[in-house]
């Protein structure tokens, strides 16, 4: 799965945001994080720092990696119908974090580990979390066999999240963890 961009713009969109967050991850693994300024990175991206806030905000929004939740779950509503919502979602998951360049895999991994280390991030943490259980809760009204309660959907989709967030919680890119967790709640909730 790839991220498919329509238009010039958008690319160039993507290719900005890119250079800004690799130069901003570079300078961190060098200088670290509180040494580094939103200055030295539009400097070292060749861009202006007020460019850098129109797309990160924050200098820890560089440190989330790129917005992966939209792709996951484009790929959870696209997942086999056969899979329950747990299933689909770590399919998901699999489909995403697999087609992944080394580069981005790496930058990712770099992001997450600063993203535990660097506590005025940990709010991004919650944030990002948050989010992904509202995407989640939307996007089961496409699944078979998903609640039709927003209620119930909101509950499953929290719990999925849950799982993920205690399994990850300072530990980047879990490989084994996630699935490992994600499974053990799959068979709880089909007992």
């Amino acid at each position: 799965m790839t991220i498919e961009l329509t238009g010039l713009r958008e690319r160039k969109k993507w290719q900005t945001r890119q250079a800004i967050r690799r130069e901003a991850l570079r300078l961190f693994t060098e200088q670290g994080f509180a040494n580094t300024t939103v200055e030295q990175i539009a400097e070292a991206a060749d861009v202006s720092p007020r460019t850098f806030y129109r797309y990160f905000g924050v200098k820890e929004a560089v440190l989330i990696s790129a917005d992966h939740s939209p792709l996951i779950v484009a790929a959870f509503v696209a997942a086999p119908r056969h899979l329950t919502p747990v299933a689909a979602y770590q399919y998901a998951v699999s489909e995403v974090f697999g087609s992944l360049s080394d580069e981005d895999r790496e930058d990712d991994l770099i992001g997450q580990q600063l993203l535990y280390q660097v506590p005025e991030a940990h709010g991004l943490i919650y944030a990002e979390f948050i989010k992904l259980i509202n995407l989640i809760t939307d996007a089961l009204q496409e699944r078979p066999d998903a609640p039709a309660d927003e209620a119930e959907r909101c509950v499953l989709a929290g719990a999925m999240v849950g799982v993920i967030f205690g399994a990850a919680h300072n530990t980047p890119l879990p490989d084994e963890a996630v699935p490992h967790a994600l499974s053990i709640l799959d068979g709880k909730l089909s007992t």
